[in-house]
């Protein structure tokens, strides 16, 4: 058998048939063991463990066209290692983001390379030996001449042959996939389902030609093409609740993303100890409107699509993210620029990570945004520093310096980090919480850095109020996405009663909501049972601030209008009524109130409705796409709004810049600095971040982050 396996590896298609075994067993591996592909039936578990065959077939067969036999191993070996790294690099993307990496994101990978810093390390286990194992056999096999070049001639007809053979394996994957998923690539499905029809190699190519076909029909777009847009958002317009519309007219927007943030957090106790007590306060208390049915909408942007739908309205793409794939080109009707344009509102972005991390310091000035404070205006140093950047304590205590300078009303969004995967949290920065000990490490540390990032915000609201800005704000806080993926989902859900056995696809839709709150003070709160999510996020703020939002071009609706739609899409096509949850294209129904499934067969009527009901949410979907795809706001301009032009905006020189404004309007000056009879508040923000216990510099002092 060894002696058989030794001639057969020294042939040259032996060689061939040796790395696509190879190949196709490592494939196998990370689709089982990294890769959540939702694999529902026998079938599909086949096509996944067939699919890896055809396209390796066909790749490593290019090679034996060549007649040279050096030249030829050589190519085999390329072709060998290029989809190897290409699988290993979803593998780490896919333990991080919970996706697959599209077109977009490779092209992009300069501006996303730059922000990741160590986390490639932080989401790297022991078992990823097995991903190079197989690139270390071979070393051995040449090194030890087990394995030696076949000279003898390799005929084209064989080579042909062999490349047919793949085609025919592709031709047939590519049979029983759309058997088994009609219209796979044909209608926009989640990228989870090419892979696990197709594969990660055939996902990326298609994920290609996607794009560029995109980017041909956004360059032969006109201006008629955005008028069955327009007649959609026209429709399905919600005219505010005259009792909310202009309650906040000139109050400071301060908007606060809540990293990796979990609805399920709030009001949650661990060993009898509150998770998340400031936020809970919040949530509660009479000056906040608290939703308890709202959803995140993300895709495979996350983080940016949560950040799309806040400042435009539009949904983020159903793969890749709308900043680097077209956020950095396309004309955006913002809400920076919209605030500005009809309140005059100054705006600025604070984040603790390096400014180019998905492009923001380009898409911010799209949008409209005056400042956008970045890592280089903090005081970073490594012990400061997770994997996505400053810490939150850190970071929101040190943007007190740059917010006292702003013009008042401003426009503000702080996003925070701390909470993000992989919830790591030194051991100094623990007040004593103690939390979950579930099976799954990951679980535990979620609680962790939730908690830290609520005394952050506890520090962050103290400053508001003693310095006065509280007062005259609006707060909006709101989950950008989930925290915990669909193989951790069940560690938490047992501290919420459930097991393994119990928890459904139900229950792990529930887990797609997050908070979302207005905070004033005077504002009438309480908790609201109104179905929405962060599509209606923008339209809500602009007419609590008294600006209508008819004329823009949203896709979301009012959340206190009563005309809002509370059919909440996800990204996927899924969707939740007041009543039902609706998955898995149509599949699964599920009762919101009892979590049973529903059997559509023997409720006609209902199927029905989830019929109408999918068409709707497939109309919204398609209408921001087609926006933003074909980069149609170009051509229509609402009345009194005047396109931003990105080149009059700049991140550089922006201390020198405050201060000047703020000299030059003397008395005029409405900054929190000029108000204080020109004296800092920075003193009035206290923290207890083990960083700044003696040196409260970085805090005080405006110039102690230079712009490099």
């Amino acid at each position: 058998m060894l002696k058989k396996f030794h001639q057969l590896v020294n042939k040259r298609l032996g060689f061939m048939s040796l790395l696509v075994l190879m190949l196709w067993i490592k494939t196998v591996i990370a689709y089982y063991f990294d890769f959540s592909l939702g694999m529902t039936d026998p079938l599909q578990h086949f096509i996944a463990i067939f699919n890896p065959l055809g396209f390796s077939v066909v790749l490593l067969s290019l090679a034996l066209y060549l007649n040279k036999p050096k030249p030829s191993y050589i190519l085999m070996i390329i072709f060998y290692i290029i989809p190897s790294l290409l699988l290993y690099a979803n593998v780490l993307y896919f333990r991080e983001f919970t996706n697959f990496i599209s077109f977009s994101t490779i092209t992009g990978v300069s501006a996303v390379s730059k922000g990741l810093g160590n986390s490639t390390m932080s989401v790297m286990t022991g078992h990823d030996i097995i991903y190079f194992l197989d690139l270390i056999i071979l070393l051995v096999m040449f090194a030890t001449k087990y394995v030696q070049i076949d000279r003898r001639p390799f005929r084209k007809l064989n080579a042909l042959a062999t490349t047919m053979l793949g085609a025919m394996i592709f031709t047939l994957n590519m049979m029983i996939a759309e058997c088994n998923r009609p219209q796979l690539l044909g209608r926009t499905f989640d990228q989870t389902y090419v892979v696990k029809y197709l594969g990660v190699p055939t996902f990326t190519i298609y994920d290609a030609i996607q794009t560029t076909h995109s980017d041909q029909v956004k360059s032969s777009a006109t201006g008629s093409d955005i008028d069955p847009d327009l007649t959609y958002i026209k429709q399905h317009y919600a005219k505010p609740d005259q009792k909310y519309f202009g309650v906040a007219k000139k109050k400071n927007v301060i908007i606060i993303h809540l990293e990796s943030f979990h609805q399920f957090l709030l009001n949650m106790k661990v060993n009898d100890q509150e998770v998340t007590p400031f936020l809970n306060s919040l949530y509660n208390g009479t000056d906040t409107m608290s939703f308890d049915n709202f959803y995140n909408q993300v895709g495979s942007g996350k983080t940016i699509d949560a950040e799309t739908m806040l400042e435009t309205g539009l949904f983020g793409f159903p793969s890749g993210n709308f900043f680097n794939h077209q956020g950095m080109t396309n004309t955006s009707q913002a809400a920076p620029a919209i605030l500005s344009q009809d309140e005059g509102y100054t705006s600025a972005v604070f984040h603790g990570n390096v400014g180019s991390y998905y492009s923001r310091d380009t898409v911010y000035k799209n949008f409209g945004y005056n400042y956008f404070f970045d890592q280089k205006y903090f005081n970073d140093q490594n012990k400061d520093s997770l994997t996505f950047g400053l810490k939150d304590k850190l970071m929101l205590s040190e943007s007190a310096k740059y917010l006292e300078q702003l013009q008042q009303p401003f426009y503000t969004k702080f996003i925070t980090i701390t909470n993000h995967y992989s919830f790591s949290l030194p051991d100094y920065d623990n007040d004593g919480f103690v939390t979950s000990d579930t099976d799954d490490k990951t679980v535990n540390n979620y609680f962790m850095t939730a908690h830290y990032l609520d005394n952050a915000l506890k520090e962050f609201f103290a400053y508001l109020k003693a310095s006065g800005l509280y007062d005259n704000s609006l707060i909006v806080l709101y989950g950008d996405h989930y925290g915990l993926t669909p193989s951790q989902t069940p560690a938490a859900g047992t501290l919420m009663g459930y097991t393994n056995d119990t928890w459904t696809d139900f229950n792990e839709s529930q887990m797609q909501k997050v908070p979302f709150m207005i905070h004033m003070k005077g504002l009438k709160g309480g908790i609201n049972h109104q179905y929405g999510g962060e599509i209606d996020v923008l339209p809500t703020l602009l007419h609590l601030v008294g600006i209508n939002s008819e004329n823009y071009a949203q896709v979301g609706t009012d959340l206190l209008s009563k005309d809002h739609s509370q059919i909440v899409a996800q990204r996927n096509g899924d969707f939740i009524t007041p009543k039902y949850t609706v998955l898995n294209s149509k599949k699964e129904v599920f009762d919101n109130k009892t979590g049973e499934q529903i059997d559509l067969a023997a409720n006609p009527d209902l199927a029905a409705e989830v019929k109408d009901w999918s068409q709707k949410v497939n109309d919204q979907l398609k209408t921001s796409d087609n926006i933003n795809k074909l980069n149609l706001l170009r051509f229509y301009t609402p009345l009194g709004f005047k396109p931003v032009d990105p080149k009059q905006y700049s991140y550089q020189n922006q201390i020198d810049r405050l201060v000047k404004i703020r000299k030059n309007l003397g008395s005029s000056s409405t900054s929190l600095y000029s108000k204080n009879d020109d004296e800092s508040t920075t003193s009035l923000y206290t923290t207890d971040a083990p960083e700044l216990k003696d040196n409260r510099d970085p805090i005080d002092n405006l110039y102690s982050a230079q712009n490099k």
